[in-house]
């Protein structure tokens, strides 16, 4: 009898697509979160993206659409044929010569009055299209002749130099003539298919197939090529949304995507993983990942029961235990007080926290401020994943301090510069109606403020562990006595002194004050020495970090802050 030979599998292919050549449903899927989030912490309030937009902002490995459709490969291919074909097709001998001769017999045909020879002559020996725009702009109204005759030399020079860049960029190997118009053409082509290459080397790389010109390959393509891209950018599309839809990029009835709490969550563990990361195995806990491998076990440590010891805590099998070693013959086993055994627990204290955030206008030099709002997400998502009961609050501080939702810390920018005078001496009574914040420059930087609503918030916590994390580049510009608002630049002691009042009352309220220095185009010494004082007298701590590596060592900081009230 022979035996049944089953074949198992795919047997043959029908579809423009092959399916064996699809990824895994087990491969990770591309990161859609971080670009989105990383645009709004540029650029502040969050615009909607389209589908479109969404496709061209994801970055996908090409593995993630393989199988998709036809490979571009042969559009490439095709693209770098017809480069070719034209390459061994043209001569230009001798081209550069005939633009040399057409601008020199187009110069000596223009005759400039004496005032403007001299630029003239100059504009003409370098070769300079700018120099004889000048002349242009003051012949346009007065002498019309004139001016229309250095414009048509300056199209002959335009036309120079794309012969002159034509030369350099390509190498032709062909025998048939071509006048300058025509090379000119040549040029404009080649420099479209040198695009489309391009293109579609980025689109290989990236799987961004929105990225290709599908207008200007429509005229080297055949029509069923472009119908197919068509389709596999289509089946891209389709697949972007559905993964950004999973990840928490919610689309509205507009078709736009926006941020959910979900996309919040993703981004802010993608944070922390980063972060800790970086950690030396010694100095944490965490473990990205199984540990393999022989180790100690650590048992849990159990006591003798106490008045007062929660029953919650009884370790029943040692009590139980207990009791029969004591009376091994009695039965049926009955528990005595002197039987029970509890675990051990040890305090977990909460810790209250505000960080205020310098969004002066200085933070907007080499993009401080992102640093700074991706540290306060950063910090936000370890307090809520690993310590709930830990109280939290961010401060915005420029010329006023206000607190602010976590939910708007995205969308927090550097205060524009209104003031550009090298000395400032205002003030203003905000007691006054006829004043509002609106009135008043926002870019000077108010410490005492953000401190006093900092200490005002944290009179409130439910803990003795309070801390302010002050995130700035430098000296207070600002300051209130009373109700007066004062702006002193440069920085001035009557500023340091209100801040330092307010500083050393932070420090009266048990309030540990961190300075997180980050740098600044304009930082001094003094600004060094000024978080130094503020640290001695309050009994605080200041950091020097550069600001890319802020949110490590805020977090690490906190962590570490944590192990002291605990330990």
């Amino acid at each position: 009898m022979n035996k049944r030979n089953d074949v198992g599998g795919v047997v043959h292919v029908y579809q423009k697509y092959n399916p064996t050549e699809f990824p895994s449903p087990l491969a990770e899927p591309p990161d859609l979160v971080s670009n989105a989030f990383e645009h709004a912490l540029t650029y502040g309030s969050y615009r909607e993206l389209t589908e479109e937009e969404l496709a061209r902002a994801v970055h996908l490995d090409p593995s993630q659409i393989a199988g998709f459709g036809p490979s571009i490969d042969a559009l490439r291919a095709m693209l770098e044929e017809r480069k070719r074909k034209i390459l061994e097709t043209y001569q230009v001998d001798g081209l550069d010569k005939k633009a040399q001769d057409r601008y020199d017999k187009q110069s000596r045909r223009v005759r400039p009055p004496a005032k403007l020879k001299g630029l003239f002559d100059r504009a003409v020996r370098q070769q300079q299209i700018y120099l004889l725009e000048q002349l242009w702009y003051q012949t346009d109204r007065t002498n019309p002749d004139l001016a229309s005759d250095i414009l048509h030399l300056m199209e002959t020079l335009g036309d120079k130099y794309q012969i002159d860049e034509l030369l350099s960029k390509y190498t032709f190997t062909g025998r048939q003539r071509i006048d300058m118009p025509d090379a000119i053409e040549v040029k404009k082509e080649l420099e479209k298919i040198d695009e489309l290459l391009k293109q579609l080397e980025e689109a290989a790389k990236t799987a961004q197939i929105a990225l290709i010109d599908m207008e200007a390959l429509a005229e080297f393509a055949p029509t069923q090529d472009l119908n197919n891209l068509e389709e596999i950018r289509q089946q891209i599309n389709n697949m972007v949304r559905e993964m950004a839809e999973r990840q928490g990029l919610e689309r509205n009835e507009s078709g736009g995507f926006r941020l959910t709490p979900k996309a919040y969550k993703t981004f802010q563990a993608q944070l922390l993983e980063r972060i800790f990361s970086n950690l030396q195995a010694s100095r944490s806990g965490r473990h990205a990942g199984r540990i393999m491998g022989d180790g100690s076990v650590e048992l849990p440590s159990t006591k003798p029961y106490e008045f007062g010891d929660s029953i919650a805590n009884v370790d029943v099998v040692q009590s139980v235990i207990n009791a029969m070693l004591r009376r091994p013959d009695e039965r049926p086993v009955r528990l005595s007080s002197d039987d029970l055994e509890v675990f051990k627990t040890r305090n977990s204290p909460k810790c209250a926290t505000i960080v205020v955030m310098d969004m002066s206008g200085s933070m907007r030099y080499d993009g401080q401020y992102i640093n700074v709002k991706r540290m306060a997400l950063a910090l936000q998502g370890l307090i809520t994943s690993e310590y709930p009961g830990d109280f939290l609050r961010f401060i915005e501080m420029f010329t006023f301090a206000k607190l602010r939702r976590p939910g708007e810390v995205v969308d927090l920018m550097p205060k524009p510069v209104t003031i550009h005078q090298p000395v400032v001496r205002l003030k203003a009574d905000m007691s006054r109606d006829n004043i509002s914040e609106s009135d008043i420059p926002p870019h000077f930087t108010n410490i005492q403020h953000a401190l006093r609503l900092a200490r005002q918030n944290l009179a409130t916590a439910d803990t003795l562990n309070k801390q302010i994390v002050l995130i700035t580049d430098g000296l207070p510009t600002a300051h209130f006595e009373e109700e007066t608002l004062f702006l002193l630049y440069p920085p001035d002691p009557r500023t340091e002194q209100q801040t330092m009042r307010e500083a050393i009352l932070c420090a009266k309220d048990g309030i540990t004050i961190n300075i997180f220095l980050v740098p600044s185009w304009s930082q001094s010494e003094e600004d060094i020495r000024f978080a130094y004082r503020m640290a001695e007298q309050t009994k605080g701590r200041v950091f020097f970090t550069a600001g890319k590596d802020l949110d490590r060592f805020v977090l690490w900081d906190y962590i570490d802050r944590k192990r002291e009230i605990l330990g």
